[in-house]
């Protein structure tokens, strides 16, 4: 009998594989042609509630992204096919396709609710305003409204730490920490957006922020301990008193590097846990 398309042979085969004892399939040797790739994802209904993540993004890996709070303290979260993606502008849906992954962007200040398998952290839902997705997409792609014509913010805009010299710091203001903390105080906030204020009357102004710690712990613990008081800074700036990310140089830790006072005595310690926000001005422009 001779077989008219393929759709009859496919039928075919269907009906030849219905009829096959169970065993007899599971006997068949795999097909070395076929190479299956890709991760098994946790049923949701057998995940337990996990913390909600407040920061932005500030790596991503695949499926993963990295999410800085606040403190310093940072989450790797998966991205899965039933994680909801939802704006200021209400959830995706009624008609509209659902956003892939690639809409949560490095720089992204989100909201991450969770579900926890093992030490695994899973997202429900990711909420961002759209307003600060925009800040993002120009970030990523290296343009910005009004920035266009200055070298310096085209730099910072692709996450570039240009040469120091190339700036004029037009001012400094330094926030100061507990030993071993990156909590903010309540005076450290108010200096915080009380610098962003002033910063935005600069033309072309942007921030770099860099964290120190005294000479309390091992150079590993300063280090980090000095990277996570610089995110808590710009976490607040960006979040708090709506610093724009596109207005931020990459930010540094030196740990006990460049203290500002001795490292002998309680006060000059008090005086080196600190994060120095610069607010500088590219030489390119300043005067213009």
């Amino acid at each position: 009998m001779r077989i008219k398309s393929e759709r009859a042979g496919a039928l075919a085969l269907l009906a030849v594989a219905a009829l096959a004892a169970p065993g007899q399939l599971a006997a068949q040797a795999p097909d070395p042609s076929i190479v299956v790739t890709g991760e098994a994802q946790p049923d949701p209904a057998a995940m337990t509630p996990g913390p909600e993540v407040k920061g932005f993004i500030a790596a991503r890996s695949g499926n993963r992204m990295k999410v800085v709070a606040a403190d310093g303290t940072t989450s790797v979260i998966a991205i899965t096919d039933a994680t909801r993606i939802k704006t200021s502008s209400g959830l995706f849906g009624g008609g509209k396709a659902k956003p892939g992954a690639d809409v949560l962007l490095n720089g992204l200040p989100v909201t991450v609710k969770t579900l926890q398998s093992g030490t695994e952290l899973f997202a429900s839902q990711v909420t961002y305003r759209s307003g600060d997705f925009k800040t993002a997409s120009m970030i990523r792609t290296g343009t910005a409204q009004g920035f266009a014509e200055q070298t310096a913010a085209t730099e910072a805009l692709r996450g570039r730490m240009a040469d120091i010299d190339k700036y004029n710091i037009k001012s400094t203001t330094n926030v100061y920490f507990d030993t071993g903390k990156a909590a903010l105080s309540p005076s450290a906030k108010i200096e915080l957006c009380n610098a962003a204020s002033a910063a935005e009357a600069t033309e072309g102004a942007l921030m770099l922020v860099v964290g120190y710690t005294d000479s309390t712990g091992s150079d590993e613990v300063n280090q980090v301990l000095s990277e996570k008081r610089a995110a808590s800074v710009i976490n607040y700036l960006q979040q708090q008193c709506r610093w724009k990310p596109y207005r931020m140089l990459t930010p540094t830790g030196m740990a006990t590097a460049d203290p500002a006072a001795s490292n002998d005595t309680p006060e000059g310690k008090a005086q080196n846990r600190r994060v120095a926000v610069n607010v500088l001005v590219s030489k390119a422009i300043d005067g213009m």
